[in-house]
């Protein structure tokens, strides 16, 4: 087995098709959006001449620890024994000359005892950042036409979208970064209010997935006022509802957005539509629980993918351990 460098689009993002086309953040454009202010590699596990897993790397450098992040992966064509040790004997070399405490994995892989147990035994723990990235989703099944969809929605959703519509609401399709300042300006203040951190890499994204018309900007106005906005994200078959913003208001703006949200992915031959993360169920204090019911009320399933896993290296994991708990503790996940 060998390990090499993948420097092709094409055989990068088939691989991807084919055996996780799901894994958003181990797809080709968003590892060109955030190589510029992280370090980066792209590689390929060979079994002689046969690709047989990727991993896209990112070192990640926090106040917490420093360490590899392998975000929706590794994606492997199996999960054995031997294909994993080999994979790790690479990330543990490329961590000690990168000074990385740990490496972190969040496959997008079943969350069952079998996986689970797989990876204890190569010394993986459970990471103590609560399930962010999508491993606990919402999803929507575009089958159906546009008339089945709403049927099948939360009655008062169905309503509030209508009610939308009655009011005038307006929601404009955009597709160029200057469209994006009025966004996150919005951002900004959403995420002041509702107490998050910001995400950096916004306007990154937007450059690279838009060249090939791979993101949406939405914005939905009231009476000429900006009230909502959402970029969706358009990757193997699936739209991804990734970042929003909104003011606190009354106006049902949100729900006309995400019902053309899902129009616009049907229309493209999308057969998911994905409301991205939800709070897991039995947890009364989790802050997604608002966001969650939004959610379902358009109908569709759950979907869950394993916890992220962690590989200590070091001594000094200690301390991302206790932060990342306390800090999950602390809001509520």
């Amino acid at each position: 087995m060998k390990i090499n460098e993948i420097k092709d689009k094409k055989t990068w993002e088939e691989f991807i098709q084919i055996y996780s086309p799901q894994s958003l953040f181990q797809s080709w454009n968003w590892g060109e959006a955030v190589k510029e202010a992280q370090s980066l590699w792209r590689v390929g596990v060979y079994d002689k001449d046969n690709l047989v897993g990727i991993a896209q790397v990112v070192k990640v450098v926090a106040r917490r620890g420093t360490f590899l992040h392998i975000r929706h992966g590794p994606i492997l064509k199996e999960w054995n024994s031997r294909c994993v040790n080999f994979l790790l004997d690479y990330l543990e070399e490329l961590s000690s000359k990168e000074k990385a405490g740990f490496i972190r994995i969040s496959p997008l892989i079943e969350n069952s005892e079998t996986n689970k147990s797989f990876l204890r035994n190569f010394g993986f723990k459970d990471a103590q950042i609560h399930r962010m990235d999508g491993e606990v989703c919402w999803v929507l099944d575009l089958e159906g036409d546009e008339e089945v969809l709403l049927s099948n929605m939360r009655k008062t959703t169905r309503y509030l979208i209508k009610q939308a519509q009655k009011l005038g609401v307006e929601i404009k399709k955009c597709k160029t970064v200057d469209d994006l300042k009025e966004f996150l300006s919005l951002y900004r203040e959403t995420a002041l209010r509702q107490h998050f951190v910001q995400h950096q890499g916004i306007v990154e994204e937007f450059k690279e997935f838009i060249k090939d018309d791979q993101i949406l900007l939405l914005k939905g106005y009231y009476q000429k006022k900006l009230l909502a906005a959402a970029l969706i994200v358009f990757y193997n078959h699936q739209a991804i509802y990734h970042h929003s913003a909104s003011v606190e208001q009354k106006i049902p703006v949100n729900y006309l957005l995400q019902w053309e949200a899902i129009k616009e992915a049907k229309k493209r031959g999308e057969k998911v539509y994905n409301f991205w993360g939800i709070a897991p169920e039995g947890n009364s204090r989790h802050p997604w629980l608002g966001l969650t019911l939004f959610k379902r009320g358009f109908g569709g399933r759950i979907i869950e993918y394993m916890h992220a896993k962690d590989l200590p290296l070091s001594y000094l994991y200690c301390t991302t351990y206790i932060v990342e708990w306390v800090r999950k503790i602390w809001k509520g996940y």
